[in-house]
């Protein structure tokens, strides 16, 4: 079976999606399809024209899949969707004037003329059935899975810190976990891409280490006194499970896909308070080895492997 993979993404961020795909690049024979980069005009021709219209009529292929929620609306090819979240319609006020625009009168076409829709946590596929009224026969779940170079074994970083990962941008909360380390009376260092919507990573006891590679990334997670991730809103949440599987101890949000995903490997915390988010921190430090055990036994349970082989069988699935 030949299948085209958009690999759009690859061309925008490093993030979760660029994971995600380059994950199944590396396990799955898929031939690439992609346009344009990040600049305004090549976001809207991707947008406007080469989603809706050219990929609609892509052929020369037996399945096409859309690594992301954007994809055609009248396809000629049967066509599997993945959605990681649906944080756009559900705090559009995190998001460019464009995007809340866009997804809204777009999206529910791409999902209905969709074969299958993947969705990486149980939380997300709620999340189609609720919001967009996706049909849950038409759903299937594929979690997501986490790198061998995010290991325990390794070099671990110099200092007492605590660490936060994430693109800058609102739904991440970076401003409560700066106000909660500093309750904790704790250094906070944050690595991640320069995002929108005015996020700020400084303060006095904060360090911004923007974009590192996976191998810098893991010996941040490794030397830390615990990961901080109290994100508002996630359809999974990859450093959570990168966290775990460095041995890390991890801080997450109560409730959603972030708590899915940890299990009771982490401490779970209220995301909208600072304090309670930094007795969490003071709580994952004094639990630190409990924590590593627990967090190694549950990213365990997630691999990239096993991703691409369910991801194999929506395949088979849908055509």
């Amino acid at each position: 079976m030949k299948t085209a993979l958009d690999v759009t993404p690859l061309r925008l961020t490093r993030a979760g999606t660029a994971r995600y795909i380059r994950s199944l690049l590396e396990r799955l024979d898929l031939e690439r399809v992609a346009f344009g980069g990040p600049g305004r005009a090549a976001v809207l021709a991707r947008e406007l024209w080469w989603y809706p219209l050219r990929l609609s009529a892509l052929a020369g292929a037996d399945l096409l899949h859309c690594s992301t929620y954007y994809g055609p609306v009248r396809p000629r090819i049967p066509t599997v969707v993945t959605v990681h979240d649906l944080a756009v319609l559900r705090h559009p006020e995190a998001f460019p004037r464009w995007t809340r625009a866009y997804v809204p009168r777009v999206v529910p076409h791409v999902l209905r003329a969709a074969r299958r829709v993947i969705a990486v946590s149980e939380f997300t596929a709620s999340e189609l059935e609720v919001l967009l009224r996706v049909p849950r026969e038409k759903i299937r779940i594929v979690p997501n899975g986490v790198d061998a170079s995010f290991a325990p074994e390794g070099p671990r970083a110099d200092g007492a810190y605590v660490l936060a990962v994430g693109t800058l941008e609102p739904r991440k909360n970076l401003a409560r976990a700066i106000e909660a380390a500093t309750l904790a009376g704790a250094e906070l260092r944050v690595v991640g891409a320069r995002g929108w919507g005015g996020v700020d990573a400084s303060g006095p006891n904060v360090t911004w280490l923007g974009e590192v590679d996976d191998a810098e990334l893991a010996r941040q997670y490794r030397g830390s006194l615990c990961v901080v991730y109290p994100s508002l809103y996630e359809g999974f949440g990859i450093p959570v499970l990168e966290a775990m599987a460095c041995g890390a101890a991890v801080v997450t949000s109560r409730g959603g896909a972030t708590e899915e995903v940890a299990g009771d490997a982490a401490v779970l915390v209220d995301a909208g308070d600072p304090a309670a988010i930094a007795a969490g921190i003071a709580e994952a430090i004094s639990r630190r080895a409990d924590l590593r055990a627990l967090g190694l036994g549950r990213a365990r349970a997630f691999s990239w492997d096993e991703t691409a082989s369910r991801t194999r069988s929506v395949y088979e699935d849908a055509v």
